[in-house]
């Protein structure tokens, strides 16, 4: 039988840094990924973020993605408002199941990237949005991910097994 999670093709629908801690996430149509280090102009390859140095190396939170699909069955099933920009996620995918990424490799476009792990919603994700935030995105949080090569991801981009 043939392993599922390796046989995926999405894309990128969304991209999204934020400069500082706190700072509202901005979106980019592209973004320069720079391996070991993160999206340029983010938080996290500025080490600003307010996660930055705790619990895990900035270099495996590098990037987040998320599922487009989870955000609207968040907002379906729990009856909230929550914009993708308002998960804190630096890319929005559409057709492919982050969950499956941990541990594994895949490319955003020509740029590598290694699924570290699962990006939980978090108290502080909360308080920058909304009650109901944190329980609604319980398992489809998305994804935390290395970056591997330097690189261009733009709206567009292809999410494919690596």
């Amino acid at each position: 039988m043939a392993d599922q999670s390796r046989q995926f093709r999405g894309s990128v629908v969304g991209i999204y840094v934020a400069p500082g801690e706190g700072a509202p996430m901005e979106p980019r149509d592209e973004v320069r990924a720079f391996a070991g280090k993160g999206l340029e102009g983010d938080r996290y390859a500025n080490e600003a973020g307010t996660y930055s140095g705790t619990r895990i190396e900035d270099a495996q939170r590098a990037v987040t993605l998320i599922e487009r699909e989870a955000v609207q069955g968040a907002v379906a099933e729990h009856g909230i408002e929550l914009a993708e920009q308002e998960t804190r996620r630096n890319i929005v995918t559409e057709g492919v199941q982050l969950n499956d990424l941990v541990g594994q490799e895949f490319l955003v476009g020509g740029v590598r990237f290694r699924g570290f792990d699962l990006s939980h919603p978090c108290v502080y994700l909360e308080e920058q949005t909304r009650p109901g935030v944190r329980p609604a995105l319980i398992d489809r949080g998305g994804l935390r991910a290395e970056i591997l090569d330097d690189g261009s991801i733009q709206i567009g981009d292809r999410i494919t097994p690596g």
